[in-house]
């Protein structure tokens, strides 16, 4: 099937979706989360994985791997898909699908990224007051699911209220 077959020029009032991933790193019974650089845009202070959007060119996997290495330094050394999330940022037409990834490394070396700082957590004292939104209720669930089979499959919105409503799929 070729580039034209592929429906999308046709499909021009469909449902789109903006791919991100997002990567924990784990050493141990560790887990490494990079606390958002004071002068980012989204998340700023907020502790969170690291990652980032997919590139044109280039598969989940790879953009995992390629997000991981540019924000830590670090080569993971096993990727697992643990949960696939699809984000409804307020616009009918556009979304976000978010690919989220457990890495496993041999070291706990980091280097420095403008991201933000790193920091590892033991995986059952997290700073659930400085997390990112939605990674109190998502982090204990992908940390303890590599041994369960299949990612999550979830559906993030938000409520009159502007409060996140997380749905894991029935």
């Amino acid at each position: 099937m070729g580039q034209n077959d592929q429906g999308l020029a046709s499909g021009r009032e469909r449902y789109r979706v903006v791919p991100r991933v997002l990567v924990f790193i784990r050493h141990e019974d560790d887990v490494l989360l990079l606390r958002g650089a004071p002068d980012k845009r989204l998340w700023a202070n907020k502790y969170n994985g690291v990652g980032g959007h997919v590139e044109v060119d280039e598969d989940v996997f790879s953009a995992a791997r390629r997000e991981a290495a540019e924000e830590t330094g670090m080569t993971i050394d096993a990727l697992d898909l643990t949960a696939v999330v699809n984000i409804d940022a307020g616009d009918q037409g556009l979304g976000i699908l978010m690919f989220v990834f457990i890495g496993w490394s041999n070291t706990r070396q980091t280097n420095a990224s403008s991201e933000g700082d790193l920091f590892w957590f033991p995986s059952d004292q997290l700073p659930e007051d400085e997390l990112v939104e939605d990674l109190e209720w998502l982090l204990p669930r992908v940390l303890g699911n590599r041994e369960a089979g299949s990612p999550l499959y979830l559906h993030y919105s938000y409520d009159a209220d502007d409060q996140l409503v997380i749905r894991p799929a029935e």
